[in-house]
Order: structure tokens, then sequence, then C-alpha cells
């Protein structure tokens, strides 16, 4: 990371940089580990105080004590995107939401607050796309309102990392004390290579909709209610793969869920049952999928993968997933 101009170190940021992504260095602030230094790159999302708030694309929020710096300057809003299809992040949000789609819904101006009798936090958190139409602390007192009457948690899901992202917004959560709980990356792939795979897809079966078989195989699920159907099977073409168990046996070795809408293909719950692992299922039901949305025009493919899941992420690296942002449930205090 380069920061010289004439061979000094500059700090070539303001508070009225905030808003902008910027790169930082700064002194460590461990006085026993001799002169060192730790740079940060992310959005200033704030400078209060002598204290500058930097929001990283991981959405972990970094505080720096303005006395530290020692070199900082203003970035491109976003890096270049080396691999997978082209999109921004609202598209991508609006496509993501349209895959997903909650029992119940309403506007809070640009806001959409979704609830599913708390069937996961995606159909249950708001989507704050635009703007809510009342100062922040008024929109966040109705959201923690409109969850607290369908007695469920208040959920916001945001995002960092790519242009046009709510890093801000996550910092004044942050700062309101809402707490971040969850965090993954959405990933994007051209979508013909996956078709292309030499997978065995012949055991993989595809239906329009969840049925009691494949229910049985989704391990999130506890006791199915009208919710989870009614969400499973949202989305403008949806498509679930089986793959059968064992002969003899009434369980299932892998299911899928992939929903196509326009040029993009959406993957969801791949997910492989504990005595069918280390046998290509999950790319056989993956390949099967896809090549069922490329007969149906679509070119893109996107996935949800939490942070924290190791083995997923690294099939989905195989198969030419690249992050394209991050996105995170923030819970009320």
């Amino acid at each position: 990371m380069e920061f010289t101009m004439g061979g000094r170190l500059e700090v070539r940021i303001t508070p009225a940089d905030v808003g902008k992504r910027v790169s930082v260095r700064r002194r460590s602030a461990n006085p026993g580990a001799g002169l060192k230094f730790t740079d940060t790159v992310g959005v200033l999302t704030s400078w209060d105080d002598h204290v500058l708030t930097i929001t990283p694309k991981s959405g972990e929020t970094v505080h720096i004590a303005e006395s530290s710096l020692v070199a900082g300057k203003v970035v491109p809003s976003a890096p270049a995107r080396r691999r997978g299809p082209a999109a921004s992040f609202e598209e991508l949000a609006r496509i993501t939401a349209r895959a997903w789609q909650p029992l119940e819904s309403e506007p809070l101006g640009d806001w959409r607050l979704r609830a599913s009798n708390g069937f996961t936090r995606r159909a249950n958190s708001v989507l704050p796309l635009g703007d809510p139409g009342l100062p922040l602390d008024a929109a966040l007192d109705r959201v923690s309102q409109w969850y607290a009457d369908r007695r469920l948690p208040a959920y916001i899901q945001t995002a960092t990392g790519a242009e046009g992202t709510q890093e801000r917004l996550c910092a004044e959560l942050e700062r309101r004390g809402w707490r971040r709980e969850v965090s993954a990356e959405v990933r994007v792939a051209a979508l013909a290579p996956i078709g292309d795979r030499d997978a065995d897809t012949g055991q993989v079966r595809l239906s329009r909709r969840a049925d009691a078989a494949w229910l049985s195989g989704y391990q999130r699920l506890g006791t199915p209610g009208p919710e989870v159907l009614a969400v499973l099977n949202s989305g403008p073409s949806v498509w679930f793969a089986t793959v059968p168990g064992d002969a003899g046996s009434d369980s299932l070795a892998a299911i899928g869920r992939c929903v196509v809408d326009g040029r993009w293909a959406g993957f969801m719950a791949v997910e492989v049952g504990a005595g069918h692992r280390r046998r290509g299922l999950a790319t056989a039901v993956m390949t099967a999928l896809a090549r069922r949305a490329l007969d149906e025009g679509a070119s893109a493919a996107w996935l949800q993968v939490e942070t924290d899941n190791g083995a997923a992420g690294a099939l989905y690296d195989g198969m030419g997933f690249a992050a394209h942002h991050h996105y995170h449930h923030f819970r009320s205090a």
C-alpha cells in the first residue's frame, strides 16, 4: 500500500471525507511492540471527538484515534471486480430478496419490513434500500414496534464491501447499540461453467414444489409451518432438487433450491446428508439446477454463504464463485 509523496507520509483526509472510501495507516497502539503500523481500508463512517470510524468490507467497525494517524487518502469507491458477472449492489439486493420472499411485508419509505413468523433472519428483517422517509431514530423506533407487535426480534439486513453499500448505516446502528449477529458473503459467478461440469446428474430429481421428502432433508427446519412453504415456494421461477438416499432408506442424500429471475440464477439450501458427503452430490445438485436455469435463459449465478462456513466456501471457490459484497443482520438492543 503506497502513501508516500516526495518521500513523506501524509494524512490527506479530513472530516469532510466522511462517506468516502479511504485508506489509512496508523501507529501501533501497543507501546511495547516497537514502531509498527496497521493499514485499514474501508468507508469513513464518522470523524467525531478526534476519533475516526472506518467500516471495511467485512462490516467490522474500526475506531482509530486521530493522533495515531501517519497517513491517509481517499481511494476509489469500490475495487474492480476481477471475476464474475458485473452487477450493482442494488440489483443483487433486489434479486436476492425476490428469491426469499416473506409471508408479510410493509413499506417504510423505501425500506421494506419483512416477517415470516421467525423462519430465517432473511425473511424476518428490514431490507433498507433507500430512504425510510423518517429521521433514522424515528425509523428505528417504528421498526422495533413493528416487530414487537409480531413478537419477533427486530433485525435490519445491511451490506458492506461494494459501491453503494451501507457502511454508514452499519456504523449508525452500532452506535445505537444494535448488535451484528450474522455475516455472510454474496457471491457471483458465470452460470455456464457450473452447468458444464462433469457431474453425475442422473440421480438428481427436479420439481417445482418443496414436497415432504425435500423438507425432510432440509436441516435448518424444525416443525414446518405455513410460513416455511410460503417462503420456500416464493420467487419468479423456483426449482427444487433431491437426490434419493440408499436403497431401502427413506432419507434423502442431498437437496438444493434454485430461483431463476431474468439473467440470474440463485442457489440456496444446498445440503448433503451426513452419511453421503464427499461423493460430489452438492456439485451434482448445483450442476443439474444450473442446466435448468440455462434452459430458462439465465447466464449469471449468485449464492449466499456465511463467512464462517469454510467447507461451503471452498466448494464455491472451486466452482468459480467470487465475493461481490457482504451482508449482515443487526439486532436491536
